[in-house]
């Protein structure tokens, strides 16, 4: 069965392009974007772990590690890493998983035999400090991903677990949030000020970044 939200992300050893590594130990007390990907020296693969490179920064203002899985090797991966790093004009400093006997991959739901073969699709997990999964996401084999917006999820699921509030469509930090159903609009504006009651079950404020 898939991982649901909320599901504790199951444990597992790995030998990765940073050496081996125990998951839960490796990622203590950070959140972790694990994401997989159907194989090394393929075009839309070497964008994608360009752009999460090129995001290093922002990962790490959100207190956030990436690793990368695909059923190749090691070795593989290394011969790789150096085309990524030319193509988008980068350096791929996060670990990139061996995966090649697919024992993470099952773990984790990332086989779909009816996209044509056993590789790995595109799959990300968000999964927090606590080991919980917050957050999943799966494209087929030739459709990229936007980490932009799982930047964009990541940095909701982050004001929403500090502050009680929900955030609307299209939501990018320092937008307006809204207010929940189970909190008064009297009790809104005690906690955040103004509220912009749009509709009674519809009301938005402005919460202080930070």
């Amino acid at each position: 069965m898939a991982l649901q939200l909320g599901d504790t992300a199951p444990d597992f050893q790995a030998d990765t392009t940073a050496g081996p590594i125990q998951f839960r130990e490796w990622k203590k007390g950070s959140w972790a974007v694990l994401f997989s990907h159907p194989a090394d020296f393929t075009p839309v693969c070497t964008t994608e772990l360009g752009r999460v490179a090129q995001l290093r920064d922002e990962w790490a203002a959100r207190g956030t590690k990436t690793i990368a899985l695909s059923v190749d090797s090691v070795a593989d991966h290394e011969k790789w890493v150096p085309d990524i790093n030319e193509v988008s004009d980068t350096t791929v400093e996060y670990p990139i998983i061996a995966d090649p006997d697919k024992s993470v991959a099952q773990l984790y739901g990332m086989i779909h035999p009816n996209e044509g073969d056993t590789s790995s699709v595109r799959v990300v997990y968000i999964i927090d400090p606590a080991d919980k999964v917050r957050l999943t996401l799966t494209y087929p084999k030739s459709v990229g991903r936007n980490f932009d917006e799982i930047l964009r999820a990541l940095d909701a699921l982050q004001l929403t677990d500090r502050v009680a509030v929900s955030t609307p469509v299209d939501w990018r930090a320092g937008d307006r949030v809204i207010v929940p159903p189970t909190v008064s609009t009297e009790d809104a504006r005690g906690k955040f000020g103004e509220v912009d009651e749009v509709r009674p079950y519809l009301r938005f404020v402005q919460v202080p970044q930070g």
